[in-house]
């Protein structure tokens, strides 16, 4: 493996791409291909922020290249498996956008693919890797500034946007349902603040309330989770108002035995459009914290686990178990609501 990683891209369907790319390539990281099965609206944006990449029309000229050492990928969601698993076999890590996969069996077969290839596969949960304000408060709860966290209440609302939205954003099959979806960055919070490992869903609700033109669309989610070290509530939603200058009004609540901590992710309503507040409260003092300056972490880690065969982003049975949870969520509530 040379000094400089090398990155190929499979599928830029959803915008996310840009920063999963763009964070691997500000620490030195060289791309020069990408590849999609067919056109996006993300197409003439992709080509703009990165001017020096071509695109490819066969896929296999990324996945054969033995300099490559992982594919990022952001596919249409219920795509993200075969080519993980793909990219896998041919001796590449990766790095996926969320939903990692749409079923378990999908999960059971990427399971299977790390044993056999000893590849990493890792979900860019980028509401807990890409947020400035989680990582200070990753920071403090080790610090003991909460205590232990009993609790996480997550709420991800976003903005529907339809008119830019592509058909597969409207077909269950093809999305994965809105807990399986963005519901699985919550789950992942969930699960990393308070280090839970055995865990129960107490309740799981989907819903399409308001899109009757587009019946397999789910516009609300929510799920309960009791876990062995803490418990946790999530919220997401496709109700982020018009007015508000940011795609959604992200929150995070960690409970701590000795305080709490609330993050305002991207914006700090009808004060401030910026994002990145945290507000602690503990037995010795109550503040804000501005966060914006606080390095992220989930991307030099990686690099590292990529040359030293390690888990210091993220461990891979965590991101298993994120996936896990949040495809069993979106089952339950489908099963509950038919």
């Amino acid at each position: 493996m040379t000094d400089e990683l090398k990155l190929g891209v499979l599928g830029i369907d959803h915008a996310h791409i840009f920063n999963m790319l763009g964070n691997m390539q500000k620490l030195g990281c060289h791309c020069e291909h990408w590849w999609s099965a067919e056109p996006t609206s993300n197409d003439q944006s992709f080509i703009e922020t990165f001017p020096t990449l071509q695109r490819v029309d066969d896929k296999a000229r990324i996945l054969d290249d033995p300099d490559i050492n992982m594919i990022l990928i952001s596919a249409i969601p219920a795509d993200r498996a075969d080519l993980a698993i793909a990219a896998m076999e041919a001796g590449k890590d990766v790095m996926v956008d969320k939903p990692g996969c749409t079923t378990l069996a999908q999960l059971e077969a990427i399971k299977a693919c790390v044993e056999r290839t000893g590849r990493i596969w890792t979900v860019n949960f980028s509401e807990r890797f890409e947020v400035p304000a989680v990582v200070k408060a990753e920071e403090l709860v080790a610090s003991g500034a909460i205590g232990r966290v009993i609790q996480t209440m997550g709420t991800g609302p976003h903005q529907q946007g339809l008119h830019k939205r592509p058909d597969w954003f409207f077909k269950r099959e093809r999305f994965g349902g809105i807990l399986c979806d963005i519901g699985s960055h919550q789950i992942d919070q969930f699960l990393f603040f308070t280090g839970s490992t055995n865990v129960t869903i107490a309740h799981a609700l989907v819903e399409n309330t308001t899109r009757a033109e587009h019946p397999e669309f789910q516009d609300f989610g929510e799920v309960v989770l009791n876990g062995d070290k803490g418990h946790g509530y999530v919220r997401v939603d496709w109700f982020t108002p018009d007015a508000l200058p940011v795609w959604g009004d992200g929150r995070l609540f960690l409970l701590g035995e000795n305080g709490y901590i609330e993050l305002r992710k991207y914006i700090d309503v009808a004060r401030e459009n910026t994002g990145n507040h945290l507000y602690l409260a503990n037995g010795d003092k109550v503040e804000h914290i501005d966060c914006n300056d606080v390095e992220l972490t989930y991307s030099p880690r990686l690099i590292d686990d990529i040359r030293n065969r390690t888990e210091t982003a993220v461990t891979q049975e965590h991101t298993f178990r994120t996936m896990e949870l949040a495809l069993q969520a979106q089952q339950l509530a489908e099963s509950s609501s038919t």
